[in-house]
């Protein structure tokens, strides 16, 4: 379980959090959704220990990651969360197998070890004929899937995704859609995504409406 305690951030005197508090059960499937502005992507930065709040905390199954020095906190990251991005981050001189074995290999595992895994995740994806492909000989979709193998390689409890269908055509989008709704089924993994896909919205768990740094109750 995921504990956010009123969480405040502000950026140049203009205060982008206010008191955002949230819980988040084990396995979840949540969306935030809200304008753009609204504080969405700072709090999942938070989320994920990528950026750090002003006040407040958050809180992994009892672990205030918030208190966690930088060198412990990474780790804890590396090893406890997968993130995907909307323009999915891979490194353009690294095959497609590399980009996903990297995490791992930060966490310690050897080489071949984390190759063998990248491996079979990309497999599992349907990319299985790519691993020596480096990301520019690739679409849209063939790198956001890449880019989901690399989150799960080290097997992580929660996955972070900031806007992993925008920069997709409506093919892919949904090829994606069907991929987390699959892989939360089958693995029983948080996911946490911030998304102006209605689709996917609709078909998460619950939805966490945004507006102006706070959690906000949609109008009917």
């Amino acid at each position: 379980m995921i504990e956010v305690n009123d969480i405040v951030k502000s950026f140049d005197g203009l205060r982008v959090l206010d008191g955002v508090s949230l819980t988040i059960a084990d396995g979840e499937f949540l969306s935030i959704v809200g304008p753009s502005g609204a504080g969405k992507t700072t709090l999942l930065q938070i989320i994920g220990s990528l950026d750090a709040p002003d006040s407040g905390s958050v809180v992994y199954d009892g672990t205030d990651i918030t208190r966690m020095k930088e060198r412990r906190l990474a780790d804890f990251r590396n090893l406890n969360m997968g993130f995907v991005f909307q323009f999915h981050q891979l490194l353009p001189e690294f095959t497609l197998a590399e980009n996903v074995a990297l995490p791992a290999m930060i966490a310690g595992t050897g080489r071949a070890k984390a190759l063998a895994r990248a491996a079979e995740l990309l497999g599992a994806l349907g990319l299985g004929q790519r691993l020596t492909h480096k990301p520019g000989q690739l679409s849209g979709g063939e790198r956001q899937r890449a880019a989901v193998a690399r989150a799960l390689v080290n097997d992580p409890g929660v996955i972070l995704a900031d806007e992993p269908t925008g920069s997709l055509d409506s093919r892919n989008r949904d090829e994606l859609q069907r991929l987390f709704l699959d892989l939360r089924a089958s693995t029983g993994k948080t996911f946490i995504i911030v998304t102006h896909d209605e689709s996917l919205a609709t078909n998460s768990d619950r939805v966490i409406h945004m507006r102006d740094g706070r959690i906000v109750i949609p109008e009917r």
